[in-house]
Order: C-alpha cells, then structure tokens, then sequence
C-alpha cells in the first residue's frame, strides 16, 4: 500500500510516554511526532536512528507529525501498527498470501470475546485471522514477537484455538517488518508465556504463518513467506 507523501527525513532524539517521539528534521527543525504503536519499539526506537514522518495540518489533531518509519540496520521498519492491518488486507485482495488467496474478505469480526481482525470465507470454508506486527530480531536475521509481554496477545491466541475447536480455520499471521529476517521465532526470553501458548494453540492446529514486507519510503506490501522456528 502506498504510504502518505512527501514524508520529510530526520533523526529520532527520543521516544518516551509511549506515543510521543521528538524528531529532529533535516532542516534543523525539532517536532514532536505521534508513535502508533504500544509496544516497547526497542531496537528500532534508537536516539540517532533516521526516520520518516508525515505531516497534516488539520487543526483538530494535537500533533501535526506522525513517526511513520524508522531506519534499522540499513532497511526501513514500519513501525506503525495501524497500518499493519491494511497492508495484510491488501495482500489478501490482491491475492499476494497464496494460502488465504481468493476469499471474502471481513474486517474485525467479532469471536468470543475478541474482535479478530479478519474473517475469510472460501468455499464454504471460515477463516479467522490475527495479525501481530513484528519489528523485533534476535540480533541476527530471525524475527521475533512479542517485543514486550503481550496479556492481549495471549488471549487472542486462546481465542483462536477456540476457534478451531468450532470449526473454524484460524490463522496467526505475524507481519515481519525487518528486512533483514529470513526466519520467524517467538521471543522466549521477553514473554516466555506467549512462546508456551503459541506451541501449544500450533499443536491444537492453530496455522502459524509469517511474511516479511518490502518496505520503502513510499509502499510497504507483502513480501515473501519466511519459515516458523517453534
């Protein structure tokens, strides 16, 4: 999907109260950006990184910027999670995830006692599907998720093994930002408990699926499918 345009370059100098990011512009300009994103961002929240942000002069908002990219390790990481929804759903449209290719497709379908983010129908085949951005790596080239402990996370997992034991296909979908990563795993060492539950919704036939995206500084898409270290 494209992303806003002109994006103006500069320089993270902080990232603090979750949502806020002061940004240095290349033209010497120091603005305070919207983050969208909840999670810890580490490794991609870096003082020094470059970033991208967008600008909108609509009077109603409070913070004219918006932190839309960051430059890890010589790739540019989509760290805005709203966004990841929209780029998977594309994909889905498009026929770029040939597993979940030419379904309906239904945003925010309500299960439980979650609204997952996806249900495809195909067939008469139901599929849901949960989407979990990943901007983290071990260091190397394997992703990782969560990149913090992730209660919600855990629960979606639940909800989707639930899901199968209804009838339902149900598929987590991890949206690996990192162009570096050739290998997906979750971060045992940051939420041990997500990593337990992951391996065991997988064994109850929860389907584990990760792409990795081509990110530039004007489209972020779907990319190729990397395989699951469980």
């Amino acid at each position: 999907m494209r992303l806003p345009s002109p994006l103006l370059a500069g320089t993270l100098v902080r990232r603090y109260k979750r949502f806020f990011a002061d940004v240095e512009l290349d033209d010497g300009t120091l603005v305070t950006a919207h983050t969208p994103n909840t999670g810890s961002m580490l490794q991609c929240a870096v003082p020094g990184h470059p970033v991208l942000v967008s600008k909108n002069d609509d009077p109603r908002r409070k913070l004219k910027y918006t932190l839309e990219l960051i430059r890890v390790k010589g790739h540019w990481v989509d760290t805005h999670t709203q966004r990841s929804n929209r780029v998977v759903e594309e994909g889905l449209r498009c026929g770029s995830i040939p597993e979940l290719a030419g379904c309906r497709v239904t945003p925010e379908f309500r299960f439980g006692a979650s609204r997952l983010d996806f249900l495809l129908e195909r067939d008469g085949e139901r599929i849901l599907v949960e989407v979990k951005n990943v901007t983290l790596t071990d260091g190397g080239s394997t992703a990782l998720f969560p990149d913090a402990v992730t209660v919600r996370g855990r629960k979606h997992l639940l909800e989707l093994a639930a899901a199968v034991d209804a009838g339902y296909r149900a598929v987590i979908f991890f949206l690996v930002q990192r162009g570096e990563a050739e290998a997906f795993a979750p971060a045992d060492e940051i939420d041990p408990e997500y990593g337990r539950l992951l391996r065991e919704v997988a064994g109850r036939g929860v389907e584990v699926l990760a792409y990795r995206t081509v990110v530039s500084e004007t489209e972020n898409r779907i990319g190729v499918r990397l395989p699951v270290i469980l």
